[in-house]
């Protein structure tokens, strides 16, 4: 699967600058390429779609955070096989405000690591529809930036 198969669109995360009422970050990702290639990669070896807890989300940077053009990879991986399931490329100012709302979002909430969904479709049919409390953002050269991620409390590493 080629990484410009899939749009990302992210929802909910304007109250935060804005002041309106909180609403829980909602990221909807869309592939367009061979619906099976796809769909393989989202099932288990019974056939079953994945579980929000069988999965993770995370963003590598490509570029220092300190760039004004800082891009970098979106990816969902299979959290017992460590296999990428899907990867995007996408601006990291854009990601790291869709982090910002989720943790805000998880304080309203009572949840101090933040919550948000993930929508995952084809060519806008939904396949599957996760409930994460966990986004994990690294640097380029790999090195975890607990800062900028989203990590509940009493969860180790």
């Amino acid at each position: 699967m080629r990484r410009d198969h899939f749009e990302l669109e992210a929802h909910n995360i304007d109250w935060v600058e804005t002041g309106e009422t909180p609403a829980e970050p909602r990221v909807v990702i869309d592939f367009h390429g061979p619906e099976e290639t796809l769909t393989d990669r989202l099932t288990d070896a019974e056939g079953d779609i994945l579980e929000a807890g069988e999965t993770d989300v995370t963003f590598r940077l490509q570029d220092s955070l300190d760039s004004p053009d800082a891009t970098g990879v979106v990816g969902v991986t299979d959290r017992i096989t460590g296999d990428f399931l899907l990867e995007l490329n996408e601006d990291a100012d854009d990601v790291l405000r869709f982090v910002r709302a989720a943790r805000e979002y998880g304080q309203t909430t009572g949840d101090d690591g933040g919550r948000y969904s993930v929508v995952l479709q084809i060519d806008g049919e939904p396949v599957a529809t996760y409930s994460k409390s966990t986004f994990l953002v690294y640097d380029a050269n790999g090195s975890l930036l607990r800062s900028k991620s989203l990590i509940p409390s009493g969860v180790e590493l």
